[in-house]
């Protein structure tokens, strides 16, 4: 059985850090792109970071580089997303997502990721 399952979100200080976790299960990270994507009130959802089974990794949104980063922990079948330097607007539902079509590309096609965990609020305020 396939799982991702999110973990790390809270509430935050404007200027802090956070570092969200995905757990992967039935699946090794070596098969497959995670990414990483965000939902907003009120905004549709949009891509934020992805990693590539070869581990190579794509920012889809600029303002998010710089702050925010991908990497993983194959020995624990994990894919973290370290943020800092939070703004209110990073506030939003974090969803992992996972692509075992094409695993040596990352892509912010949503429909490319065919399994999904639940999400993990992020919550950024004083």
């Amino acid at each position: 059985q396939y799982q991702l399952v999110e973990s790390g979100g809270g509430l935050v200080q404007p200027g802090g850090s956070l570092r969200l976790s995905c757990a992967v299960s039935g699946f090794s990270l070596k098969d497959v792109v995670i990414g990483w994507f965000r939902k907003a009130p009120g905004k549709e959802r949009e891509a934020v970071l992805c990693i590539s089974n070869s581990g190579d990794t794509t920012h889809f949104a600029d303002s998010m580089k710089g702050r925010f980063t991908i990497y993983r922990d194959n020995a624990k079948n994990t894919v973290y997303l370290q943020m800092n330097s939070l703004k209110p607007e990073d506030t939003a539902v974090y969803y992992c997502g996972a692509d075992p079509i094409l695993p040596l590309f990352c892509t912010s096609t949503e429909t490319a990721y065919v399994y999904w965990g639940q999400g993990t609020q992020v919550t950024v305020s004083s």
